[in-house]
């Protein structure tokens, strides 16, 4: 069954903002670079937005998590690969574990980008949070970036009893790309009889390289990642083939024929966001394939709105359903 994108004929305007939330999707519009694509590489790696360095102090919260790093194996042939731990300080049995892969559109970010994001999720369940450091493109297309992720997993896993995580109950999540790769890995480790992982986390996940869909259009020059950031993204990790009729699975989860024997997964989106339709229709093609998807869609909610506006009462709404989710899941 192959996942298909929505009729671009007829396209309307974008849905409206969330009154809470418009103020700042109008600062993110005024802000918008010119669309020359060749050129917001640099901008998106220059800009301090979302790359200001994180210590390990402010990831300890005060000693609640204890931070290290471990230097891992690459896949066969790929170098060494580093992974943050954030553990629960004192558990005494083992925890649950999010396995998690940054945003950025593959192009920029690191193993600390949004993780306070992701260990406010943790603290809640109780969890352990790992965050991979994958290579980027266009320096390191496809396949560098999400053989990087799925080796820190295979690491993660053989590895669990001295990370004192229970190996039944790994999470692999991201957003944006993360989120992107997250399906990818999860897909990997399907069809490589690799971790049995307990859930996928799919936060906005950037997962079509064709870029094509009535939300990406609608969206063309609207919000805080936009069709253009896309088509940068996207042309930096596959290079012409992308849109083309030969892109991996694994690299464009949005391509994959077959999404049976997944585990179960969280999916949400904004409705006023690129990425809206792809990841609909990856939720759709999971049920017809007879799998377990939960799928939100936030009336007008943009890109990262719930980072962006934690405050707003959408955002609130949207943290609290994935951490009900991710409690049911890991059964914490």
């Amino acid at each position: 069954m192959s996942i298909t994108t929505a009729s671009t004929n007829h396209v309307g305007p974008p849905p409206p903002d969330d009154s809470e939330l418009a103020e700042t999707a109008a600062m993110f519009a005024e802000m918008m670079p010119s669309p020359t694509t060749p050129d917001l590489i640099s901008v998106f790696r220059s800009s301090p937005a979302g790359m200001a360095p994180i210590s390990d102090d402010e990831l300890s919260r005060g000693g609640e998590f204890q931070i290290f790093e471990r230097t891992v194996p690459g896949a066969a042939g790929d170098p060494d690969i580093t992974l943050l731990v954030s553990r629960p300080t004192g558990a005494l049995t083992p925890t649950p574990a999010i396995y998690s892969m940054h945003g950025g559109g593959m192009i920029t970010g690191d193993r600390r980008t949004n993780l306070p994001d992701m260990l406010d999720l943790a603290a809640s369940v109780g969890a352990a949070v790992i965050s991979v450091e994958y290579r980027l493109a266009p320096e390191h297309p496809h396949p560098a970036p999400v053989e990087d992720c799925y080796a820190g997993l295979l690491w993660v896993a053989a590895n669990a009893t001295e990370l004192n995580i229970d190996l039944d109950r790994i999470v692999v999540a991201g957003a944006s790309s993360g989120g992107g790769l997250a399906a990818a890995v999860a897909l990997l480790a399907r069809d490589r009889g690799g971790p049995a992982l307990a859930g996928q986390m799919l936060l906005a996940p950037m997962l079509d390289d064709r870029n094509n869909t009535s939300s990406a259009l609608q969206t063309a020059s609207q919000g805080m990642w936009i069709h253009t950031f896309s088509e940068t993204g996207w042309t930096a990790f596959l290079g012409d083939a992308r849109g083309g009729p030969d892109v991996s699975p694994y690299a464009a989860p949005a391509r994959a024929t077959d999404l049976s024997g997944l585990p179960p997964a969280f999916i949400y989106v904004g409705s006023v966001e690129t990425f809206r339709d792809e990841d609909v229709a990856y939720a759709s093609a999971i049920w017809r394939a007879g799998g377990q998807a939960e799928l939100h869609v936030w009336s007008g909610g943009f890109h990262g709105f719930d980072l962006f506006v934690p405050q707003a009462a959408v955002s609130q709404a949207a943290k609290a359903a994935r951490t009900s989710w991710m409690r049911r899941i890991l059964k914490a």
